[in-house]
């Protein structure tokens, strides 16, 4: 299913969601946004945080939707699971325009883009023919957030990519620098760097002497390779990335073809 651009805002509905739960404060700058874009706004985000929950779907049990006002929902499941639900329930009749995601507490480059809720629920919403962006706002401190620098750029970001638009197989991945409105630098167009974690595992002991584990600190191994996400954000700089969901290695396809001619 193409994706039909450009997008007029003023009669686009909207669908909002995340991975921080519906009672986070960067849905709700998210919101905020949207309904200053667009009267046609709809939320169904997770009852709980579902950070790290990736493109994960709720299929041994049933699942539950909570209406909370005026098309506000929050469902006992997954971003994805609250994305479904709403594309094919909940809006069944007109379905949205355009899916927002996020203001995730927390950047989602390099890799984190597997793992990340805030991405699954764009990913999914891609998936299901409706073009998405994800977004997140960036902490070098882990509990401090810029947030109006999210408020700043949110809406320049989106009225620029609706307007020139992107392919139906991809999502746009922005992530927010770690610093106040007036020292962002400006955007940049990047490419997915590399972030790892769970290298560093850390052990204890509960009081019963009984080992327990912390998946360690994210380890950003292209802080310095010009061009990505990792690197643009670093910098003070606004990034903006097409994320492509086929997962095939195209480079390796045709050597494996041979391999079993």
């Amino acid at each position: 299913m193409a994706f039909n651009f450009p997008i007029d805002l003023r009669r686009a509905r909207i669908l909002v969601s995340n991975d921080d739960g519906i009672e986070a404060h960067g849905l709700k700058l998210l919101v905020k946004l949207a309904r200053s874009l667009s009267d046609d706004v709809w939320v169904c985000a997770p009852e709980q945080e579902q950070s790290g929950a990736s493109h994960s779907l709720t299929i041994h049990r049933p699942l539950r939707i909570r209406k909370l006002d005026t098309r506000r929902y929050a469902v006992d499941g997954t971003p994805t699971d609250c994305v479904l639900l709403a594309v094919n329930g909940l809006m069944h009749e007109r379905r949205p325009d355009l899916m927002f995601s996020g203001v995730n507490a927390g950047g989602n480059m390099g890799e984190d883009v597997i793992y990340s809720g805030t991405v699954a629920a764009a990913l999914e919403a891609t998936l299901l023919g409706v073009p998405a962006i994800a977004f997140s706002q960036h902490s070098d401190e882990g509990g401090k957030f810029w947030w109006p620098t999210a408020t700043a750029y949110m809406p320049r970001v989106v009225r620029r990519l609706v307007r020139h638009g992107w392919p139906s197989n991809t999502l746009i991945n922005v992530n927010f620098p770690d610093r106040p409105p007036r020292k962002v630098k400006g955007i940049h167009v990047t490419s997915q760097g590399r972030r790892k974690i769970g290298d560093n595992l850390v052990e204890r002991r509960d009081p019963r002497g009984r080992p327990y584990y912390w998946i360690g600190p994210m380890r950003d191994e292209q802080r310095t390779r010009r061009g990505t996400d990792v690197k643009a954000v670093v910098e003070g700089y606004v990034s903006v990335t097409p994320v492509f969901f086929d997962l095939t290695s195209r480079r390796v396809l045709a050597r494996l073809r041979k391999a079993f001619h």
